[in-house]
């Protein structure tokens, strides 16, 4: 038990599938997994264990930013023994080569945060994901015929900016595109000595400008939730 987790330490598995909305992981028990039990609900952050094809998992919504996720994926990584961390989640693309709903799988994060700084006063501003794990999930896309770009993201603190230059960060440190939370969680899988991995759907693009709906991204982003779950086995 920690302060943000009432779950008992046996009820945690040891893979965690993340995504950020906590009513997508009740989605995603409710739709994946046998014999799952709701083992989370402190401030309405819903964590679900059950199994997946008979592999033990726990699905569990992290919040939206880095100081969310960097919460819940260090109290996991540290109090509950989780050894891996999916984060599955949407993100806003920088290219127009980038269309609504394409798979993206996080090689490295760029962020202007000073998370990492204020957790441990570590200086770098890109954090990548584990080798290992980035192996598996590309080899089990291609097993399931899902095309996917492998691909730096920026990772921001801001969801809404202003005079904000993108293009820059596409040319310098070729991100595709951005999310808020993948820095905070390779950030703590390298402190913690743990894995981590970050599977991302397209839900905008800034340079189409063409979006979808809140109730889409909660519920018709199935090809990352199954690559996800797949890849555990």
């Amino acid at each position: 038990m920690t302060p943000h987790i009432e779950a008992r330490k046996d009820q945690i598995a040891p893979i965690v599938i993340m995504p950020g909305d906590p009513l997508r992981a009740k989605m995603i028990a409710e739709k994946y997994l046998e014999n799952y039990e709701l083992v989370n609900q402190v401030r309405g952050m819903y964590a679900y264990t059950g199994y997946y094809k008979g592999k033990k998992v726990t699905v569990m919504g992290s919040g939206m930013g880095m100081p969310s996720i960097g919460i819940y994926s260090y109290e996991l990584y540290k109090f509950y023994d989780v050894e891996k961390i999916i984060r599955v989640g949407s993100c806003g693309a920088y290219t127009k080569d980038l269309n609504l709903y394409d798979l993206i799988l996080v090689n490295g994060c760029y962020s202007e945060s000073n998370y990492a700084h204020s957790q441990n006063g570590t200086e770098e501003h890109i954090m990548y994901a584990s080798d290992s794990m980035n192996l598996v999930i590309k080899q089990t896309a291609e097993e399931l015929n899902y095309p996917i770009t492998i691909a730096n993201v920026h990772s921001s603190d801001c969801f809404y900016h202003e005079n904000f230059d993108f293009k820059k960060l596409y040319e310098t440190y070729g991100c595709l595109a951005v999310e808020m939370e993948s820095f905070a969680l390779f950030h703590n899988a390298n402190v913690l000595n743990k894995r981590a991995a970050c599977i991302l759907t397209v839900s905008d693009n800034v340079v189409t400008n063409m979006e979808t709906t809140s109730e889409e991204r909660q519920n018709s982003f199935l090809r990352m939730i199954e690559l996800a779950l797949e890849s555990i086995l």
